[in-house]
């Protein structure tokens, strides 16, 4: 991970401002959702892209009752046999 060379305060709502510069490099937009990770002591900002609950791919999810999944997975579902 590379250094940016950028500081900001964080202000008393705990908002920072991501330059103008990192938004247009990294293409986020204004309402674009940004997840927020922890590893020891750095806190990592990260644009959000949805998971497979099942497997974690990022390839081919789908939502499925505000939940995601991919598609190798739902494949794998609708092959198991039905019980009632």
């Amino acid at each position: 991970m590379k250094p940016a060379g950028v500081v900001r305060k964080v202000d008393q709502l705990g908002r920072i401002v991501l330059p103008k510069s990192l938004r247009k490099r990294y293409q986020m937009n204004e309402g674009d959702p940004v997840e927020i990770l922890v590893q020891g002591d750095h806190i990592i900002l990260e644009r959000y892209r949805p998971k497979c609950v099942f497997c974690g791919s990022m390839e081919d999810v789908t939502e499925f009752k505000e939940r995601y999944i991919c598609g190798q997975c739902m494949s794998e579902m609708t092959q198991l046999p039905e019980h009632g």
